[in-house]
């Protein structure tokens, strides 16, 4: 059935008068006869009583109406949903972050999101890059802003790379190295008092492996930890050394809390993160809106 057949049914039920139920629907009369005519053949009932000046619905013509109603308005409802969507104002949308980009991208980007589009629901989820495709796969997030460096060739992903973010140890002030008449320290230097990270690139284990001369990467960390705040926290109470990239740990290096610590012949520390989502899905409104300000914001960054 039509539904623009049954919002004619109901104007003229309304109005009770072909004439003037034309004119609302800006039709002709003869047009808008043919399509209640077609609506009687449809459903082989008469709908209307036809007199002298006034049209009225026959007992068959109630039935119809009273459900034809109903599917109007929710017709309604949907092309009002529909532009609300589309304009941002309403919906849901979730997405996932690896533990540093949900340091410094994600807190403001929904103080972002919910300044500009209050009705909509937002879901972040927070995991390693492992995590994050998996639930990608499951269709449980439309994307996620993680390192990317490691994704599998044949994970069918679209990638929109993020610039590149600076990385390097830090400790907190006060720290028996800091309080050292040396400045130029080595590696093992550091891991002597226990490095802390979240899930490193096996590349970046591997390069700082070779560097201490470790015969396994499980001894190379002394605290692994995706949440970003407790390893802060861990380097500002102890003499643990994190490695991290700056952007996440800018506030306390601005606040003097944590300083960076030189380091000889250490490997490049930088970040290679992306946006993801799946390859030939179209991202919602209020998805891509997200993708655009996560790469204006790391670019900020």
């Amino acid at each position: 059935m039509d539904i623009r057949r049954l919002q004619h049914l109901v104007m003229l039920a309304d109005k009770a008068n072909y004439a003037r139920a034309a004119e609302q629907l800006h039709l002709s009369q003869p047009a808008l006869t043919r399509s209640v005519q077609a609506a009687e053949e449809e459903f082989a009932m008469k709908l209307f009583e036809r007199g002298a000046g006034e049209v009225r619905p026959t007992a068959a013509g109630q039935f119809v109406l009273e459900r034809a109603r109903e599917l109007v308005r929710q017709s309604r409802n949907l092309q009002r949903d529909v532009q609300l969507y589309r304009d941002r104002q309403m919906g849901d949308t979730a997405c996932g972050f690896g533990p540093f980009p949900a340091q410094f991208l994600l807190p403001p980007l929904l103080q972002q999101a919910r300044k500009a589009f209050a009705g909509v629901h937002v879901r972040a989820i927070m995991g390693n890059w492992q995590q994050l495709l998996q639930r990608l796969k499951d269709d449980e997030i439309e994307f996620f802003v993680a390192e990317t460096r490691e994704l599998p060739a044949g994970s069918d992903c679209t990638v929109r790379a993020l610039p590149t973010q600076p990385g390097g140890l830090y400790v907190r002030s006060g720290h028996p190295l800091l309080q050292s008449a040396q400045t130029d320290f080595t590696l093992a230097h550091l891991h002597a008092h226990g490095l802390a990270a979240v899930r490193l690139p096996q590349t970046v284990r591997d390069a700082l492996c070779a560097q201490l001369q470790l015969s396994h990467d499980k001894h190379l960390l002394a605290v692994e930890c995706d949440d970003v705040n407790s390893l802060i926290q861990l380097t500002l109470h102890t003499d643990t050394v994190l490695a991290a990239i700056e952007p996440a740990v800018r506030p306390w290096l601005q606040g003097g809390q944590l300083q960076a610590v030189r380091v000889r012949q250490v490997p490049a520390m930088t970040s290679s993160y992306g946006v993801v989502w799946q390859r030939g899905r179209s991202l919602s409104p209020m998805a891509q809106w997200l993708v655009q300000q996560v790469c204006e914001l790391a670019a900020q960054a």
